[in-house]
Formats: C-alpha cells, structure tokens, sequence
C-alpha cells in the first residue's frame, strides 16, 4: 500500500537530504503494509541548559513523525555528553561534570516536552547511559574496529583541523561510533539531526550493519536562521528566541524577523501542510494575506506552544498596545529599559537585542542607528554592537532624539 505523496511531502519539508535516496517512501510503505511503525531517532547532549527555537527544528521534524503514526525516540545523551560532540568546531570541547549534565538534562528534557507528543505509545525516552555505561573494553574493541581511521578524518571538522596541526583527541574520534551504536542499541528506523551531523548520521548506518542490524535511513533538517533573517540562530549573535523566555519576548520577537524569513519559520516549526504553506505563499503573493497578519499568526502559534493560549493572547495584546495601536505614551513604553539575566553574555551584551526589546527596533535598523552614531549610553556615543555588561544598570539610554528611544536602563 503506497503511502500519500502528501505525507511524504510534509515529513520532508524543510530537510536538507534524505539519504538513501527513496528509502523514505519505501520504508512508509513497508510500515504501512506491515502495520509497524517506523522507529525514529533524536539524539540530543544536554550540554546547555537552555534550549532557542532553533534547537525545536529537529524536535519539529521528530513531532511530524508522531502526528504520522511513528514511534519517536529521544534519546538524552547523558553519556555522550562527558565527551561533547566534535561537530562544527575548531578545537577540543571541555568536559562537562556528571552534575551539570544531569540538571542540564533534566531542563533539556522539559522543554522538549513543549514541542513533543508526550503519549508514552508515541514517544520513548532513553539515557544513552543505559547501554553506553556497561560496555566493557572487548566491547569497545568491537565498535572501534567498524570503521577505519581514513574513515573518521574524512570529517569536514577533523580534517580541517589535521590539516591545521590543532589537536584532535582520541576520545573524539570515538564520538561518531557511540552515536551510531544509539541506534544499533534502540533499533533506529530513522535518525533525524541537523545538517552538521550528517556524518555521524550515516556513521549509525555502517555501524548498524556491522552489527547485523537493518541500516536507519537519514534526514538533515535546514538550519534556522535568528531574528535577523541571516545569520544561524545562536545565543552568541544575539539573534535567537529563547523557548523559556516571557511571552511578550517570544511574540515580539517573531513580529522583528524579516517578512521573506516568515515562510522557512513556518516550514521549520510549525505542523502546517505543505498545502497549508504553499496557500499562504499564494494569499502573500497576490496581497489578500498581509505579512504583518501572517507573522502574528506565526507568533501567536509558537508563544502558545511554549506558554499558553491565554499567555500568547496577552502577548499579542501588549505588543499591539506598544507597537500598533500606540495607546501606550512614550514615556510609559520607554522610561524604564529592563536587564534580564540573559543579557549578559561573558561580561558583554549584544546592543541591537536590547534596542529592539526596549524601543521596538528591528536588528538592521538598530545596528544601524550604532553605525551612524545615534546610539548613546550614559551620555557616551557607543560605536560598536557588544558593549561591556558592568555599568549599565543605572544609566541612560538613547537610540533618538524622540522620547520613546530614551530610556533608563534597570535590572542586571
């Protein structure tokens, strides 16, 4: 029994590749005929405590799965975690404490709730610890002999890093087989990451057939651009949305993204159709949608995910108060510049954030008012987009010559 192009269509919306090549709608249809569901994987390091929208992409992708009738499997790499995934970086991670990977687990875990069916016959949650933890050296032994050195360097990072003569720890080179004995340990039909873990992916497949196990077939899921419709959202750059954050932080920040961002967040986070998104794109196209609408239906969806229903509806209350209606002075919206601990990003804080939070700015316009000289704190012309976090509790604040751009900056 073949399965509808248009499921298949949403379950791959968004993705990068699907390797091998047709083995998607093959296993749909074998599922389908046999009655079994699909078996698939997301492993996650709970090497942060705080996850932003663009970690939710993957979890997304893994609801979808859920919604289609498949059995999830997030898996929390507790064990992993001691060693820190060498994916995308140019030198050795430090390693976590067993206590910071527990709590960092534990809040992982939470938000993940936020975005995942938690109906135990849809989802299964496991510790890699559980199988990793036992292994004995023979064991080990084993793993390591499924690949070849050649193998493990043909990573873009590694062999940059060869390359470079920076260092590259044995105990790295063993990250990708671990990953891949995961899904020989809890059977993985499909193994959902992002675009950077492409090779660990497919690693998982080589080892599942040393194994003797059917190989899991792959799908790497587009990266999210932040709140500047640019950059990767990253906590570094300042430009994410944080999925703990207040709900008027959520709702404004999804109203600050760029109109031609709008429809990849649609894409990436949400479970409209692909029906859905192509009818919006048409209703944009021909003006009867405007972005402005369609991006508060974008934010009041992902505030409510993340909070409530009545917490977005407030959300959307407070912004249209600040920011469309204006029934808020400028004085009331403008006179008191709240700091909040995630500001703070080693001793520095990223000035066009707060610009946007505190006078409703977008990213560019903010960077733009810095470069141009009309940004002033303490009296003082700032000339560069991370500024010193000491100090400014207590100062004041100009991006304007008009009141609702000055502010007195509190908190902290």
């Amino acid at each position: 029994m073949a399965v509808d192009p248009e499921i298949i269509s949403d379950l791959t919306r968004g993705c990068v590749e699907v390797l091998p090549e047709g083995a998607l709608e093959k296993k749909l249809d074998e599922a389908a005929e046999s009655g079994r569901r699909l078996r698939v994987k997301l492993g996650v390091d709970p090497t942060a405590p705080d996850i932003h929208l663009g970690h939710t992409v993957v979890l997304t992708k893994l609801r979808q799965f859920q919604d289609a009738g498949h059995r999830a499997v997030l898996i929390i790499g507790d064990y992993t975690a001691r060693i820190g995934d060498p994916s995308g970086v140019s030198k050795t991670r430090p390693q976590l404490s067993a206590e910071a990977i527990e709590k960092n687990a534990v809040t992982y875990q939470e938000q993940a709730w936020k975005v995942l069916d938690q109906d135990p016959d849809k989802l299964e949650v496991r510790r890699n610890s559980e199988w990793l933890e036992p292994l004995r050296l023979p064991d080990i032994f084993k793993l390591m002999s499924t690949t070849t050195v050649a193998r493990i360097l043909e990573r873009d990072d590694f062999e940059k890093r060869f390359h470079n003569n920076q260092a590259i720890s044995m105990l790295e080179t063993l990250y990708p087989l671990l990953q891949g004995y995961d899904s020989v340990a809890i059977d993985a039909d499909i193994e959902l990451g992002g675009t950077d873990q492409k090779f660990n992916m497919l690693m998982g497949r080589s080892v599942q057939e040393h194994y003797g196990k059917p190989p899991q077939m792959v799908l790497t899921n587009e990266i999210l651009p932040g709140t500047d419709g640019v950059e990767r959202m990253s906590k570094s750059v300042g430009n994410y949305i944080g999925v703990t954050e207040p709900p008027e932080e959520i709702f404004g920040k999804v109203m600050s993204i760029p109109d031609d961002a709008m429809i990849l967040y649609y894409q990436l986070l949400t479970s409209r159709t692909s029906g859905e998104i192509t009818a919006m794109k048409e209703s944009l196209a021909d003006g009867t949608l405007h972005p402005r609408d369609a991006k508060a239906a974008l934010a009041r969806e992902l505030t409510a995910r993340f909070h409530d229903e009545a917490a977005a509806a407030a959300a959307e209350k407070h912004f249209n108060e600040v920011f469309r209606d204006k029934k808020l002075s400028a004085d009331e919206a403008a006179v008191t510049c709240m700091l909040e601990a995630g500001d703070n990003e080693d001793g520095r804080v990223y000035l066009p954030k707060l610009l946007q939070r505190w006078f409703g700015l977008s990213r560019s316009e903010a960077r733009r008012r810095i470069q141009q000289g009309g940004v002033s704190v303490a009296d003082e012309q700032v000339t560069t987009e991370m500024i010193p976090f000491d100090g400014l509790e207590g100062s004041t604040i100009k991006a304007g010559k008009s009141s609702k751009f000055q502010g007195l900056i509190q908190g902290g």
